[in-house]
């Protein structure tokens, strides 16, 4: 096998990548993607977008600060499904970790869905320790275009970043 390296460069998801995220989620998903990028420009989250050399983004998540005191929270990881187990999700989660602690921060916590092992095991991998369990939901778009509650239980996942 041959490897290809590829660089990446690591930045600010902004309204002219949302055309390219495609991949990330349903057209809604797509779409209350630009409401994070104007709460990113607000100063409430980070949201940061992980790009190829085309300048297209390949890995998307966030980083709020609203949700813990004293924390940041990442939320909405994704990269590329093409792309995953290339190391780009371990790139977005050392650039969110480098905004944390940009801020004064040292803890990082995320929620990730029970039935997402693989998931799970990069976040225990990078340092993560569970701590809790909490149910989640979200309005997730179905195949047909109607808009439906989606309901699951999360294992919060807590990192000292000191």
């Amino acid at each position: 096998m041959t490897d290809i390296r590829v660089s990446l460069s690591v930045r600010d998801l902004t309204h002219e990548d949302l055309p390219s995220c495609g991949w990330a989620g349903s057209a809604l998903h797509v779409r209350r993607l630009a409401d994070q990028v104007r709460r990113a420009e607000r100063g409430e989250v980070d949201y940061l977008a992980v790009h190829g050399p085309a300048g297209l983004p390949v890995a998307i998540g966030g980083v709020d600060y609203t949700v813990r005191n004293g924390a940041g929270t990442l939320w909405q990881l994704g990269v590329h499904p093409a792309l995953r187990s290339c190391g780009i999700g371990t790139l977005l989660i050392a650039s969110a970790e480098a905004r944390i602690t940009a801020r004064g921060l040292t803890v990082a916590e995320l929620g990730v869905e029970e039935g997402n092992p693989r998931a799970r095991a990069l976040y225990e991998r990078l340092g993560y320790r569970a701590y809790g369990r909490e149910p989640d939901s979200w309005e997730a778009e179905t195949a047909e275009g109607s808009v439906e509650r989606y309901e699951t239980v999360c294992t919060l996942m807590r990192k000292d970043l000191t």
